[in-house]
């Protein structure tokens, strides 16, 4: 397994990979561009170069060459990073591969001197809820916001 820093040449690649991963969880939860149009199912090239105009760093992830999953970690402040979009191809899901990409992000935010790690999910995926919860992220706050058909659940791990 392989950790690629992204740069606009693959955009185009990422973009397949992050759809493709969110795609299931947006069908789930009955997510459509019109009632979720920031969910990463639809996220456009553009939303790339916006976060590497901002310089959040991005990672592909491969596995034998083959990209099979994204994320991208933002500096919030000294002490905070955000995780956004991680992402895993529903092919290789269940194997570890989650795991892995959440190690690297451990160390990866250890490596920059940060202390905690904060991300936000569907608060009624459960599965995924609990995932985090295994991982030692706690529960911080869950909020509902107008434009979205579900509620936001906040989470960080201290690191």
């Amino acid at each position: 397994m392989e950790f690629k820093k992204v740069s606009p040449v693959i955009f185009d690649e990422c973009v397949k990979v992050i759809r493709n991963s969110f795609i299931t969880v947006a069908n789930h939860f009955n997510l459509t561009k019109e009632n979720a149009p920031t969910n990463p199912a639809f996220i456009e090239i553009d939303a790339l170069n916006k976060m590497y105009e901002k310089n959040i760093d991005m990672f592909i992830v491969l596995e034998n060459d083959v990209y099979i999953g994204f994320v991208a970690i933002e500096k919030a402040n000294n002490e905070i990073y955000y995780m956004e979009k991680l992402a895993i191809l529903p092919e290789y899901r269940h194997k570890g591969y989650g795991k892995k990409v959440m190690d690297f992000v451990v160390n990866y935010v250890k490596c920059k001197d940060g202390k905690k790690i904060s991300i936000g999910t569907i608060n009624e995926n459960d599965i995924l809820k609990k995932w985090y919860l295994s991982y030692g992220f706690i529960e911080t706050e869950t909020k509902v916001f107008k434009h979205l058909p579900f509620t936001v659940c906040f989470m960080e791990k201290k690191i």
